[in-house]
């Protein structure tokens, strides 16, 4: 009998809720985002429940909206992943840590570095969210004043994995002989001079850390375009896929698994969560309360914001009652962009509804008891939409709380989420081999 299949649950915890008013929510900690003693809390909260990785995002740029919608924002301060997560390391034991890092500004040698230390900080619990980073804000911060071009960026991206990867394997898993006798620290013949030279990057190498202790972390991926799902197809074990109709994401689903066969690589290793926004109450009436309260938190500033990220545009200049306009193709987030045009033809949607669901959060959402989370959540899976989904919680703490302690429980007595961590590594958790070393496929055997 073919064994059941079950939920990969990432939490997306920076911003730790991606809904713009969650700060504002009664019994929410405003200073979460930004408070180490809070974060440590979810952190192992997140543990108790059994969670696969603890997500973070990351931008770049801090001026990407109008100011009146930037006043409002609980993300203009947060902490830098790659100094967070290893303090988040210390703190747990087999939840995984999965870091934003861009290729667009940021060298491979320091990102292979930087995730090569934190797989052996966290004894192999690292992942590694690789973006190219669509604001062009950011640009303006590394000394650019104008942003790469999106196909550009993902050229440069595909590079960049392959150097990163190049480095973490520059030694053999037994170079480190630390033979005190002889007085000889590591054998030179187990390491390797990766000596790249290519279109964007040049690196010599090796890597100054021994191989990472899941050979590589876990590389993540979230891009939804063409070029995003290549790359996603060539390189990810992960996917952080964009909630919608569920009809979307199994076309999602089905695309990236066939791109992925098509290059040599078994489907089943690519895990792809959507993200999904969950309200949980006792009752449908109370968990709807909830999410129209949490709505109604929404200044109509921070929804033109999000939706001016969202489009690219300044949207504060369109008639806020009048459909939305034509957009321009942009140097930003591709998928993104097109994900709000089609709601908005589809829906016929004024651009202050827009910018009211942009504000709020206007993708995938579940509402209702533990009982019809759970359901949702397994149609899901049972139809090939997803493998899990990277959960956001309304707010903080009490969100993430009744998650843990009211849908997990549910989902376990299905059967469809783990009792018990299946390892210690994320890799082991998640069902994903560990890579083999490029430059030396087999250990060498001690007489």
């Amino acid at each position: 009998m073919t064994e059941r299949r079950k939920l990969r649950l990432g939490a997306f915890m920076r911003p730790v809720s991606i809904h713009t008013a969650w700060w504002r929510y009664p019994g929410a900690h405003p200073d979460a985002n930004f408070n180490f003693r809070d974060i440590a809390r979810f952190a192992q909260t997140l543990e108790r429940g059994r969670f696969d990785a603890f997500f973070m995002a990351d931008h770049l740029a801090l001026l990407n909206m109008p100011m009146n919608a930037l006043k409002r924002s609980a993300t203009t301060t947060s902490f830098d992943p790659l100094t967070l997560l290893p303090a988040l390391a210390v703190l747990t034991e087999r939840l995984g840590l999965i870091a934003t890092a861009s290729t667009t500004f940021n060298d491979p040698y320091h990102i292979a570095r930087k995730f090569a230390s934190l797989d052996h900080i966290s004894n192999g619990r690292a992942g590694w969210n690789l973006v190219t980073t669509s604001n062009p804000e950011a640009a303006r911060n590394f000394g650019l004043e104008s942003h790469v071009e999106h196909g550009e960026r993902y050229a440069m991206a595909r590079e960049f994995y392959d150097v990163v990867t190049g480095l973490w394997d520059s030694w053999a898993d037994d170079a480190f002989i630390r033979d005190v006798e002889n007085g000889i620290y590591f054998d030179p013949e187990r390491m390797h001079l990766l000596d790249h030279k290519g279109e964007h990057y040049s690196v010599r190498g090796p890597l100054n850390i021994a191989r990472p202790v899941q050979g590589w972390p876990v590389i993540v991926q979230a891009g939804a375009s063409e070029a995003g799902r290549q790359i996603a197809a060539e390189t990810a074990e992960m996917v952080f896929a964009a909630g919608g109709p569920m009809a979307d994401a199994q076309a999602f689903y089905a695309d990236v698994k066939a791109r992925a066969r098509a290059v040599g690589r078994d489907p089943d290793h690519i895990k792809i969560l959507p993200g999904a926004l969950v309200v949980v109450g006792d009752t449908m009436v109370e968990a709807q309360r909830k999410r129209d309260l949490l709505d109604s938190l929404v200044h109509p500033d921070s929804g033109i914001g999000s939706l001016s990220i969202a489009l690219g545009v300044d949207a504060s200049r369109f008639d806020l009652d009048g459909p939305l306009p034509e957009i321009p193709e942009t140097n930003q987030s591709k998928s993104g962009r097109q994900r709000v045009i089609d709601r908005a033809r589809r829906d016929n949607l004024t651009v202050r509804q827009l910018a009211q669901i942009a504000g709020g959060y206007g993708g995938l959402a579940f509402t209702g008891t533990p009982g019809s989370i759970a359901d949702r959540m397994q149609e899901w899976l049972e139809t090939e939409a997803c493998d899990g989904f990277n959960v956001m919680f309304p707010y903080v703490p009490g969100g993430l709380d009744d998650f843990v302690n009211f849908v997990v429980p549910e989902l376990q007595r299905r059967g469809l989420f783990r009792k018990e961590y299946e390892g210690r590594t994320l890799r082991e958790n998640l069902g994903l081999p560990r890579p083999p070393n490029r430059f030396f496929p087999d250990p060498v055997t001690k007489p």
